[in-house]
């Protein structure tokens, strides 16, 4: 079992379920081929006795050091990825979500790419809904700085929950904004254009867990308003162009607002590289 100089980043909120997070922290941690040189553990807020005594358990039993950041309140997942960050004591940083899965040789092959100079790596991964290894869709992102540019256009080129990311990157952009559930985009974005070596690996790297609220949560007025406040801003900013921006604005909105189930098989379809907001925190 070998180790590198990156750290691992692990927000845990009231949501999460203990069980969950022991096998996502031990996927990403005791089942690497290559395994981070500490673990930063963000509490974003009060937690069950359950999740409290399973960071406990983590703490005392880890088989590399593990640093708890624990939030008084819940601030959400940008304050509670910010907060980790600034924990960190390496150059690079890996993410990791409390209910998802690690394949053993993920961090090799994002290490790897991190070597040869790149200053992001995604990958791609596969859905599941209670066993890991009974997978469903695969969520493939673009590859080459091109396609993820060109991309970033219209959706999400990273799937967040995989990103591997050198800390003075995101450091030199002003860490993570708050932008709704989209913060993760907004990243991508605001990363592409300061000119960061970006890359994907497309093999599913990493087991993503879906519930069945996941297409819900994707919609709304709420979701259709961030949409259109992103796309204004990637204007300003000269990522998209007018035209661009206006069509954005109409097809992406309509999505949030159509009914989860068509908008399940829409995504399924055209997108697969994630949309954001699958979560709450």
């Amino acid at each position: 079992m070998t180790q590198a100089d990156f750290s691992l980043l692990l927000p845990v909120y009231a949501g999460d379920d203990a069980g969950f997070l022991r096998l996502a922290f031990e996927s990403s941690v005791d089942r690497q081929t290559l395994r981070p040189a500490e673990a930063v553990l963000v509490q974003d807020g009060p937690v069950p006795d359950a999740l409290a005594q399973e960071i406990a358990r983590i703490e005392r039993e880890s088989p590399i050091p593990v640093s708890v950041v624990r939030l008084e309140q819940n601030r959400g997942l940008t304050e509670a990825l910010n907060a980790g960050l600034a924990r960190a004591t390496h150059p690079v940083i890996a993410r990791m979500d409390a209910d998802d899965v690690s394949v053993p040789e993920r961090f090799a092959r994002q290490w790897a790419l991190i070597e040869q100079g790149y200053d992001l790596v995604g990958t791609g991964m596969v859905e599941f809904e209670h066993d890991p290894e009974t997978t469903g869709a695969l969520r493939v992102p673009p590859t080459g700085p091109e396609r993820i540019r060109e991309h970033a256009r219209t959706h999400n080129p990273f799937n967040h929950p995989t990103m591997m990311y050198r800390a003075d990157a995101i450091a030199k952009i002003g860490g993570y904004e708050p932008f709704g559930k989209m913060e993760d985009y907004w990243l991508g974005i605001r990363l592409i254009a300061s000119g960061a070596k970006v890359e994907n690996l497309a093999e599913p790297l990493l087991r993503y867990r879906v519930g069945a609220g996941s297409f819900q949560r994707r919609g709304g007025w709420t979701e259709a308003k961030t949409e259109a406040r992103l796309q204004r801003a990637m204007l300003r900013m000269g990522f998209v162009s007018r035209g661009q921006y206006l069509r954005n604005v109409v097809v992406k909105g309509a999505y949030r607002l159509l009914p989860a189930g068509v908008k399940k098989v829409l995504f399924r379809r055209f997108v697969g590289g994630g949309l954001p907001g699958d979560r709450a925190q």
